[in-house]
């Protein structure tokens, strides 16, 4: 098969299912959700709001519990419980970048509180001096400044604070981080900053990416494989470019079509391609994720395998 197969799984989701309420107020979240992610790529999930993207990102860092299934890392089951020493491992190896830089920081505490906070639960330094210098290593690869970090968050803007949250991250020497929109709050001009800035860490300290968003334009650009999720049910996963140059399940096709082109003349021309919940929404036997080419896995019956195959034929023709 591709060269995918042949490198290392670092988290692997297997039949995930997360439910909320209990009794007749049950609300399943997520939906057999399946998907491994490599060592060293960017791994996208995407899907409006409420599809479930956040959930699995919190069941991934032990949030959520799981109502079904199993989350691996490093090939040993990380949900359900878990040994004291087991779930302090998880924690250091796997961090978490969150949506809203303001939120996420105490206001009440420098900067240099928050980004040490890990540093302080899990023992990471030997003295207050050294304790310092990761401290200051941390800021300047963000792009701030040592003398930032006796400062409080209030008195940043939004893409410093997310920077912040980066370096927070980032200071744990994590293998894993989970990246919950971490770019949706920020201004257009601030966005591909973070953007390159993770970009640039990622290939500095080896690190891999869970990728958060409902911007496939965004997607496009940081990720290296992408899975679309929909109602709690993962629909398509391919590589990046795979996936914008031949889309299959509806649903990828009309997230797709709403994609804003950047010329304007395209863009008004352009029909936007509405989703409708019809047969492709129904549950069966029949229903699985299927591999329609190498690594481009679908949620379909056979029959709409082979309708799909044939529509691909006939774009390449």
């Amino acid at each position: 098969m591709s060269e995918m197969h042949e490198r290392e799984v670092l988290l692997s989701l297997k039949d995930v299912d997360i439910s909320f309420g209990t009794g007749k107020h049950v609300f399943k979240a997520v939906q057999n959700a399946s998907f491994d992610i490599y060592k060293g790529e960017t791994f996208a999930l995407v899907g409006e709001s409420g599809s479930g993207k956040t959930t699995i990102g919190r069941a991934i860092m032990r949030i959520n519990e799981l109502s079904h299934g199993e989350i691996t890392f490093e090939g040993k089951r990380i949900s359900g419980k878990l040994s004291k020493g087991e779930d302090r491992e998880v924690i250091r190896n796997i961090q978490m970048i969150f949506q809203d830089p303001a939120a996420s920081l105490n206001e009440r505490a420098t900067i240099e509180y928050c980004i040490s906070e890990g540093l302080y639960n899990f023992h990471l330094y030997k003295t207050e001096e050294e304790r310092i210098q990761k401290v200051d290593r941390a800021l300047e690869e963000v792009g701030l400044l040592p003398e930032h970090k006796s400062r409080y968050p209030h008195e940043f803007s939004g893409g410093q604070r997310q920077r912040v949250g980066i370096a927070r991250a980032l200071i744990m020497e994590p293998k894993l981080v989970v990246a919950d929109e971490p770019i949706s709050a920020l201004d257009v001009s601030i966005r591909a900053q973070v953007l390159n800035l993770m970009n640039k860490l990622k290939n500095e300290k080896s690190l891999t990416y869970l990728f958060i968003a409902h911007d496939l334009s965004v997607v496009r650009f940081i990720a290296d494989r992408i899975a679309v999720i929909h109602l709690g049910r993962i629909v398509e996963i391919a590589e990046t470019e795979e996936l914008f140059s031949c889309p299959v399940h509806p649903y990828t096709v009309s997230l797709l079509s709403a994609v804003p082109m950047p010329d304007p003349i395209i863009e008004k021309q352009r029909e936007a391609i509405v989703y409708t919940e019809t047969v492709q929404e129904k549950t069966g036997p029949d229903y699985d994720m299927r591999e329609i080419r190498p690594g481009h896995f679908v949620y379909a019956t056979p029959e709409q395998i082979e309708e799909y195959r044939k529509e691909i034929e006939e774009r390449n023709q």
